[in-house]
């Protein structure tokens, strides 16, 4: 492995801080204890001793509003004002020459600058950002009405700056830069504050830089009175990973641009005349009195103290950051550019920079990659992502708000885009692949207390699963005639309906006949739990506990018995199957009343339970406000969406495709008649799950287990929430059985009237298959496994969906007992090529 070109080879690592990065990892965060944490572009993490700090200053003193004149409001005056050159000391900017401006963050900075140019001359102003840029920088845009331009490379800004002194307009020119680019960390040229300075005074002197500094200082040492911006946006948080609060800083000869602001708030003016003459005069002091509208958040501003304290004792100074950063990230490069499959080809395409990993001068630590597999086919990144997850490291994916630098890296235009967007592409959404190429990339940022073993843990993660040491014996799902596939005796072992979305199942009695709708099993998925604040509906994925809410159907009775906690201390509540019924059965009084919400991205109206018993009976079980709602099947407004085809990335979109916007190889959407209607099931009414394949993935597990020396266990099939669990009979002794056959299936014929239920697209699985239905807890297994033993086009799949065949529903109100199924039926497959 090759290492930086130094008399030591960790030359750099953790040098000046105040004791080894473990160390102080061990003390100050001890959440990094099982998590590999690598979005320190995102945030940085804050140290433990700091928040105490904070905590104990704010429960020693009395901090009051600073605009009044109490001595509590005092206090929080002078210390802000003492933190105030505090913050001005420790990017090296003269209090003679600059003025810091507290707002909420970077992005607040930004467009308190964008509105100041708006408003300060009568013909607006011209605006110039680099490609690189944030997804905030390029909003400026919007609002610059004497145009504007997006230069795309450095060549174009030089060429620009040489040209300002010849330009005919008079009109105020602002030229926004990032000093690092959040996606790739490719630090900009900081000479061009200067450079556009000397030009504009060469023709008029109206020239101004706004650098946005946020995603350097992450780990970068910015010295503003050298580099001299007219404006500089950060972020604190980035810095010191609290408070949540940001700063411009804004150099006193170019804040005249910013007096002619239209708007004014409380504490930015001396005097008010509020009806007949419009009048109002602004503060004079200073520049952050005149911008600062109403109350700053001096609690906030506050904890800044305690956080520069802990910082620079821990670290020294952020050139100590920059140099250990700068050292793993090069540590990281090397070897994740070193990764080979068993036939040479690359694993990881990083995307160039034109810096170089290392040197702190031309490049932060920041590493935008794409995993490839032997045959070059890109893994989705949202597959990675999720993969992470479980194996507890944390990274960033996605165009990570940098639209610009991410089309260029990835090979997109404009109208490719707009293309995109017509068919359903969202920001943050799981579309992997279109036309074969990526939409987003895998981001790797390292920060301040970032060690060799995070590096190591995420190289390792990626030789682990995504590493071909060797060629691919054979396919995943073999032809028919390759397998040879027995009658097998196939029956159904277990039913279940999962009554509410994401909570647990009602398992069908043995001996009970149970009727399939075309939404589904009766019953399945009619209810789910919504946010109260929001409308969405919450999921097992970000509220685990929702496994311990066991509803049980009574149909004797006609209600839906919902209990709650593990089994030694239950509560319960019912709820009335019918809808003529709207009581609260023994309690209270509960009404519907319709509410928009959202589930799997669809936009649906349901009928919200109003009753407080009914909200605080969840919201208290899970610690978040939130209700019961009901989706009816007799209004159902939700379809499926058109089935995939295997291994095109087109027929994996999951939004509807609005018409008259299809590229070339994008098919029609399929009309709706060939659509399934849905109840609050994620895509498909039925799930199908085989005994036999569970089998065989928990002997994968227990397998990984042992070369690994870990304690994975077995799971149970529950953890797949499959509707129909079926199993085979062997004939005879020594029959082996047939994992994945159910790959191989069109369609099953089920019990004695031969009901045909169609088999339709493999299951993609996520992480929430790692959480035991029966105590809620979180593990690594089974995703981790399904990851290598079943992964198809780079998604990971168990299980296949299903639904009641078009021939079954015709004439569906009548001989509803034919549409029936009971743990015990024959299962006979009816296979592709049959």
């Amino acid at each position: 492995m090759e290492q930086p070109s130094t008399k030591s080879p960790l030359a750099g690592y953790c040098q000046g801080y105040s004791t080894d990065v473990d160390t102080i990892r061990e003390t100050e965060y001890p959440l990094l204890k099982d998590t590999t944490y690598l979005d320190h572009a995102g945030t940085t993490l804050y140290a433990k001793s700091m928040i105490e700090e904070f905590s104990r200053q704010m429960t020693s003193n009395l901090f009051g509003n600073p605009h009044s004149m109490s001595s509590s409001s005092q206090l929080s005056t002078q210390r802000t004002d003492d933190i105030r050159l505090r913050v001005l000391q420790f990017f090296n900017a003269d209090p003679e020459e600059y003025d810091l401006v507290f707002v909420a963050n970077a992005t607040a900075a930004i467009k308190l600058v964008a509105d100041c140019f708006r408003d300060s001359d009568h013909r607006g102003f011209w605006y110039g950002y680099h490609a690189d840029a944030h997804t905030s920088l390029v909003g400026v845009r919007e609002i610059a009405s004497m145009g504007h331009r997006c230069f795309q490379s450095d060549t174009d800004v030089d060429s620009w700056i040489s040209d300002l002194p010849t330009l005919p307009t008079k009109a105020p020119r602002l030229i926004a830069f990032p000093a690092q680019s959040n996606l790739n960390g490719r630090r900009l040229p900081l000479r061009w504050c200067k450079e556009v300075r000397s030009a504009a005074e060469k023709n008029g002197g109206n020239g101004y830089t706004l650098l946005d500094a946020a995603s350097f200082l992450s780990t970068g040492s910015l010295d503003i009175g050298s580099v001299a911006p007219d404006f500089t946006a950060l972020s604190f948080y980035k810095i010191f990973g609290f408070p949540d609060l940001g700063a411009l800083i804004v150099r006193k000869s170019a804040a005249h641009v910013l007096e002619r602001r239209k708007y004014f708030g409380g504490g930015t003016v001396d005097m008010v005349i509020a009806a007949g003459v419009q009048w109002h005069a602004k503060k004079e002091s200073s520049i952050h009195e005149r911008l600062e509208d109403g109350t700053i958040p001096f609690h906030n501003i506050i904890a800044l103290d305690a956080a520069i304290d802990t910082h620079e004792r821990l670290y020294g100074s952020m050139a100590n950051i920059s140099t250990h950063c700068a050292f793993l990230a090069k540590r990281f490069f090397d070897r994740i550019s070193g990764l080979t499959h068993w036939n040479q080809t690359k694993v990881c395409h990083v995307y160039e920079t034109n810096g170089v990993y290392g040197c702190s001068t031309t490049q932060g630590p920041i590493i935008p990659f794409n995993i490839r597999n032997s045959l070059g086919e890109w893994a989705p990144k949202t597959e990675v992502e999720k993969l992470a997850t479980v194996q507890n490291i944390q990274i960033r994916t996605g165009s990570v708000c940098n639209p610009g630098g991410t089309a260029r890296a990835l090979g997109w235009v404009g109208q490719d885009l707009l293309l995109h967007y017509s068919t359903g592409l969202r920001c943050g959404d799981a579309h992997d692949l279109i036309g074969g190429k990526p939409t987003g990339v895998l981001r790797v940022s390292v920060g301040a207390m970032t060690s060799m073993k995070d590096i190591d843990s995420m190289v390792e993660f990626i030789e682990e699963f995504y590493v071909e040491k060797i060629p691919p014996v054979v396919a995943l799902t073999q032809p028919l005639e390759e397998t040879a596939f027995a009658e097998r005796h196939f029956y159904i072992e277990s039913l279940s309906v999962f009554p509410i979305k994401s909570c647990g199942a009602f398992k069908i009695p043995e001996g009970k006949r149970w009727e399939i709708r075309r939404e589904g099993l009766a019953w399945d998925r009619e209810w789910c739990l919504i946010h109260q604040g929001t409308n969405a509906a919450l999921n097992q994925k970000r509220y685990p506990r929702m496994a311990l809410i066991r509803p049980a159907i009574d149909l004797d009775r006609g209600i839906l018995r919902i209990s709650c906690g593990v089994l030694t201390e239950q509560v319960s509540l019912e709820i009335s199957l019918g809808w003529e019924d709207t009581t609260l059965i023994s309690t209270s009084t509960c009404t519907n009343t319709k509410r928009p919400s959202t589930v799997c991205g669809d936009q649906i109206s349901l009928h919200a339970y109003s009753s407080p018993v009914v909200s605080a009976f969840f919201s208290d079980f899970l610690g978040v406000p939130c209700t019961l709602a009901r989706f009816p099947s007799q209004t159902a407004s939700r379809f499926s969406r058109p089935p995939r085809l295997s291994g095109t990335w087109k027929n994996r979109f999951r939004k509807f495709i609005m018409p008259g916007s299809f590229p070339s190889d994008l098919p029609h959407p399929v009309r709706e008649t060939n659509t399934i209607p849905l109840l609050l099931s994620n895509e498909m009414p039925i799930l199908v799950v085989s005994r036999s394949s569970v089998n065989r993935l928990n002997e994968s597990i227990k397998a990984n287990s042992r070369q690994c020396n870990g304690g994975s266990k077995a799971v149970a099939a529950d953890v797949f929430r499959g509707n129909i669990v079926v199993a085979e009979r062997l004939v005879k002794l020594g029959d082996a059985e047939q994992p994945y056959a159910e790959d191989h299936w069109s369609a099953i014929r089920i019990g004695p009237t031969q009901l045909r239920v169609d088999v339709l697209d493999a299951c993609q699985r996520c992480q929430m298959v790692c959480i035991d239905q029966f105590t809620g807890l979180r593990s690594q297994e089974p995703f981790s496994t399904l990851a290598k033993t079943r992964n198809i086009n780079g998604k990971v799949c168990f299980g296949k969906y299903a639904a009641l065949a078009p021939v079954e529903t015709a004439g569906f109100e009548s001989q509803p007992d034919h549409r029936t199924v009971m743990i015990g039926d024959v299962v006979m497959p009816v296979y592709h090529d049959d």
